[in-house]
């Protein structure tokens, strides 16, 4: 390879069609965000039970997940730009269905259907831009400007969120994204060219449908688990969950055209790196998801005021995402990941001091030292991955990155959810409760705390007071012990890549013989069909 020759330099339209390109993306990120704050609304409508509420958060980013590297694949076959166009009318129309939906059953359905389509726009776009910008400093600004895009996407999240749910119906948080996508689809030929990869390899349904029965088995154990459920069922799911986890990893190292490619993980800095990604998401994701109800549930204020409070922390975390990879050039990544969550853990703590009575302050700022600590650290750690790969892995790698990503935000939520249901329903009990309410009203409030904040107007005064009391309390606990776990996981995650990547080079440096700005292609832009 001759390096003599300069890459071909972006122009007006390749910068145009970036702009383009992060609008999904950007839908994505709010898509994730505007829900959790729709929750005590879609909660009192539609009364689902705490496992149904757990998956209609958390199914949209577990179907990203399972499909996201599915579809960076089909999109070589089919065309890039193709799969955007239809991925993008198909999530347009899956948003409709959800804000329609009457039950909490066709609301679980719509938001998986939501994830599927949803899996095509990520790497849709990331592959466009690779191919749209072949500079390597050019290429690295965009990638840069698509990751942002996401972290304003959950910025502006909770504020467009918060005014549609004082006007609206919460199904209207999902109608969001229709008229961008219709941008997208409109915009897209005459933006953005066309890639497709003639030798692209075949896809495996099997591996598909292995992926997603791993993931989704081993997360039906937790929340077996949490909401008190039989526990040989639980453990006998995840362990199902794990078993068939091993199978697609075996099948991933026989098959010529892998999915997902094994070997990648076989690098402690790449693996590391994984890691550090999904356990930064993870505690973001579920904290998020419980300080927005507690706001709402337990201190009482409106949706739109709990969606203000969390954007100054967000928007100031695109800033400390910008300023991370000079940081890390002069201190190395290793030392500017593990510093970053070990930061994060500070906040985790504060909130794990919020109380019933006037926690507000002590949340918006445990929230705030959070999201701007982990999200630069989660910035790094994607560039650390990319360039831990081999070039002509570079594929494969990104889409693990992006998978692990989802999985992260998924989990989050779920594990989130879990630990403060299972400290919900230990401490708000038949015994607990005020005596003489009216079975209805004992079941709902035994479920969640947004039940029982729905059902309090059905007792009597003094009773309904002594059950919000004890209902808020015992989600306030829940909220503390969820912070708590967390906590240890960033612990255990910066201590992890502060001894693993100690020793290793930072991507940037050309003695590493990788690209950090390579990213979810195939590693061989030779191969690459473009068609305008």
């Amino acid at each position: 390879m001759d390096h003599a020759v300069a890459a071909p330099r972006a122009g007006r339209r390749e910068w145009l069609g970036l702009a383009l390109l992060a609008l999904p993306t950007m839908v994505i990120g709010l898509d994730l965000t505007v829900l959790h704050l729709a929750v005590p609304n879609l909660s009192a409508d539609l009364q689902p039970s705490s496992s149904q509420l757990l998956w209609i958060t958390d199914i949209y980013g577990f179907m990203i997940a399972g499909f996201l590297i599915t579809m960076g694949t089909l999109g070589d076959r089919i065309g890039r730009r193709r799969l955007l166009m239809i991925g993008a009318t198909a999530f347009a129309a899956a948003s409709v269905l959800a804000a329609v939906s009457t039950s909490a059953e066709m609301l679980i359905v719509t938001r998986a259907l939501l994830g599927v389509t949803g899996a095509t726009l990520m790497p849709s776009t990331l592959s466009l831009i690779s191919n749209m910008f072949k500079d390597p400093k050019q290429r690295s600004f965009a990638i840069a400007a698509w990751m942002i895009n996401f972290m304003l996407g959950g910025a502006i999240g909770p504020l467009i969120g918060g005014a549609l749910l004082e006007h609206y119906w919460w199904g209207s948080v999902f109608l969001v994204g229709v008229p961008i996508m219709a941008v997208l689809v409109l915009l897209a030929r005459t933006l953005l060219p066309e890639y497709r990869n003639p030798n692209a390899g075949r896809m495996d349904p099997a591996s598909v449908v292995l992926s997603l029965a791993a993931i989704l088995a081993i997360i039906y154990g937790i929340k077996e688990l949490a909401k008190g459920g039989s526990v040989g069922v639980a453990l006998l799911s995840a362990l199902a969950g794990l078993a068939v986890g091993a199978i697609f990893i075996r099948r991933q190292q026989r098959l010529d055209d892998p999915v997902m490619d094994i070997r990648l993980l076989a690098r402690r800095s790449f693996s590391t790196a994984l890691g550090a990604q999904l356990a930064g998401l993870l505690v973001i994701a579920g904290t998020q998801f419980l300080i927005l109800q507690y706001m709402q549930l337990v201190l009482d204020i409106s949706a739109l005021r709990a969606g203000a409070l969390i954007v100054p922390a967000m928007l100031l975390s695109v800033v400390t995402t910008l300023v991370a990879p000079a940081v890390a050039r002069r201190v190395g990544h290793a030392a500017a990941i593990s510093g970053a969550l070990l930061a994060s853990g500070i906040g985790l703590i504060l909130i794990t001091q919020v109380g019933t009575e006037s926690g507000l302050a002590v949340a918006v700022v445990g929230f705030s030292i959070l999201s701007i600590a982990a999200n630069p650290a989660i910035a790094l750690t994607y560039d650390l991955v990319i360039g831990s790969a081999p070039p002509e892995r570079a594929g494969s790698a990104s889409g693990m990155a992006e998978t692990a990503s989802e999985l992260g935000l998924a989990l989050g939520v779920a594990i989130g959810g879990s630990v403060a249901t299972a400290v919900y329903r230990s401490q708000v009990t038949a015994d607990t409760l005020p005596a003489g309410l009216p079975d209805d009203v004992t079941g709902a409030a035994r479920d969640t705390l947004g039940a029982a904040v729905h059902v309090v107007d059905r007792v009597s005064a003094d009773a309904g007071q002594d059950l919000l009391e004890l209902t808020r309390t015992a989600f306030t606990n829940g909220v503390q012990a969820a912070a708590a776990v967390n906590v240890g996981v960033v612990v255990v995650a910066s201590a992890l890549v502060a001894i693993v990547l100690r020793r290793r080079r930072s991507p940037s440096d050309p003695a590493t013989d990788t690209d950090p700005a390579t990213d979810a292609d195939d590693g061989a832009d030779a191969t690459l069909t473009p068609q305008h």
